[in-house]
Formats: C-alpha cells, sequence, structure tokens
C-alpha cells in the first residue's frame, strides 16, 4: 500500500491542524493505521492508532484528549485532528499502516511525512 500524508504547517500554540493520509493499492479497510511522529533529538512517538476491524483508537498520553484519530474507509483515508497545539507537538508526522494490525507493531508501510510546527 502507497501512502500520501499532507496537512502539516506553521501553526500558533493553542491552534488546528487536520492531517490527511491517502492510501492507494491494497483494501484499505484491512489496514490498522498511525500517525507516529519525529522531533529533532528525541526518541520517535506513536501518537494515534485506529485498529482496522474493531475501530478503536490508541493515544500517546502526550496527546490524549487534544488529538482525534478518524478514518473514512471510502475514501481510503485517515485523519489526525490536532487541536490546541503546543510548541512540544513540532515534529515530522508520518502515517503508517500495518495489515490486520493490532495497533501496536507490524507497520510496514509508511508515507514519506509532513512536518508540523508550532510556534510559542
Amino acid at each position: 500500500v502507497q501512502l500520501q500524508a499532507s496537512g502539516g504547517g506553521l501553526v500558533q500554540a493553542g491552534g488546528s491542524l487536520r492531517l490527511s493520509c491517502a492510501a492507494s493499492g491494497r483494501t484499505f479497510s484491512n489496514y490498522t493505521m498511525g500517525w507516529f511522529r519525529q522531533a529533532p533529538r528525541k526518541v520517535g512517538e506513536r501518537v494515534a492508532v485506529t485498529v482496522w476491524n474493531s475501530g478503536s483508537t490508541i493515544y500517546s498520553d502526550s496527546v490524549k484528549g487534544r488529538f482525534t484519530i478518524s478514518r473514512d474507509n471510502a475514501k481510503n483515508t485517515v485523519y489526525l485532528q490536532m487541536n490546541s497545539l503546543k510548541p512540544e507537538d513540532t515534529a515530522v508526522y508520518y502515517c503508517a499502516a500495518a495489515e490486520y494490525g493490532s495497533g501496536y507493531a507490524g507497520y510496514a508501510y509508511w508515507g514519506q511525512g509532513t512536518q508540523v510546527t508550532v510556534s510559542s
């Protein structure tokens, strides 16, 4: 499956952004989809996940209550709505896919990343 992330940009602290990740090539509904981020000099972080069959979601503690992951299987797209953004949310955000994934591992497919910068 090929993934194309978009929607990043520069926003002030407290603002919002919505990231999108469009998938192509396989049956999208069979994939658990996740958003990850990588900031300079920091360990990469799994931000949010939507599980393929249950629709359940998993969030990191750092974004819980501020970020919402959703998916539209008809459009082969997963979204990450990011509200109340903080400077520490600044990172490159990647979407990833795991076929029949549990949400915790198996992300074999990755998008190219989109930069999110939050100014204070």
